[in-house]
């Protein structure tokens, strides 16, 4: 059944590159992104993120004309800068803008969002102890300043050269992963600039709460990443000191309504809101973990079963 939302639009639904274990971990690519996307479309999904850059076309009627082909449409794309260090700034805007100014040529609007993010995976302490931040493990106050001013100059560009809006990505194993984390970035950047990417799996094995972002968030919610977390590879985790891409080949990250995020609450607790964007599968499939378009089709039966 399809769910209508106070704005009185139906949610959108859609899934990313990584769901097929694309580009997560570098290495050879299993899957072209015509794979990937004829395989998204035969299960259901509506719109697909970009992916890294290159993975699908970067020339703009190449990519409008594969996702027209396919009746999908061109929701987000992921930008990851080392925010922390202000050296990066400038090449983080560039890349941003690079994105965003794709990402308006194929769809001709604004609605398409940049999904900005540290630079994951790239500090080992973040990296080892990602699933476990505690306070000792962020960053100072003075940092903090530095990693919110790049967010929000990257948030400006992006929307003075080309009107689309950036959304921040909390994510494990980058350091805006616990809730006093997100807090410090959000309550130093304005709004109306920087908007929020909620990410339940990521901020569930972070230890937060993601029904409680949404009430605390739900202004500057205009995005969303529908991921699981498995409770008993997220324990095994702590308790054995694994790493992030450790837990994540251990499968921390499950096909949807298999692990403990409670997605029926969330999406009331969305639609209190109001919220009407768009909610983007990710599933972080690797080899040995299932088989992606399989598991792509069970992520969306289990959506519709849930409402959506």
């Amino acid at each position: 059944m399809t769910n209508t939302w106070p704005s009185g639009g139906a949610l959108r639904i859609g899934n990313a590159p990584c769901s097929w274990g694309a580009l997560e971990f570098g290495g050879d690519q299993a899957y072209s992104y015509a794979q990937v996307l004829d395989e998204m479309a035969a299960s259901g999904f509506a719109g697909t993120e970009l992916g890294d850059w290159g993975f699908m076309p970067t020339e703009p009627k190449a990519l409008r004309d594969a996702l027209a082909e396919r009746g999908l449409a061109l929701v987000g794309a992921f930008v990851p800068v080392a925010l922390a260090a202000v050296e990066a700034h400038a090449s983080g805007r560039a890349a941003a803008l690079r994105v965003a100014r794709l990402l308006t040529a194929v769809t001709g609007a604004t609605t398409p969002v940049v999904v900005l993010a540290d630079a994951n995976g790239t500090v080992p302490e973040r990296t080892t102890q990602a699933g476990r931040i505690t306070p000792g493990d962020s960053l100072s106050e003075a940092q903090w300043d530095v990693f919110s001013r790049g967010t929000s100059e990257i948030a400006r560009a992006v929307r003075d050269e080309t009107g689309l809006r950036t959304v921040f990505h909390p994510h494990c194993a980058g350091y805006v992963e616990a809730g006093w984390e997100l807090d410090a970035l959000l309550k130093r950047t304005d709004p109306a600039v920087v908007g929020l990417c909620l990410d339940t799996g990521h901020l569930t094995f972070g230890g937060g709460d993601p029904v409680e972002c949404v009430r605390q968030y739900a202004s500057r919610i205009w995005h969303v990443h529908f991921k699981d977390c498995d409770p008993h590879v997220a324990e095994t985790a702590r308790s054995e000191g694994w790493d992030y891409f450790t837990a994540v080949g251990h499968g921390v990250f499950c096909e949807l309504g298999r692990g403990e995020v409670d997605f029926p609450a969330v999406l009331a607790a969305l639609r209190t809101s109001s919220y009407a964007g768009w909610v983007v599968v990710e599933q972080d499939v690797l080899p040995g973990l299932g088989t992606p378009a399989e598991s792509a089709t069970r992520n969306r039966a289990y959506l519709r079963e849930v409402g959506v």
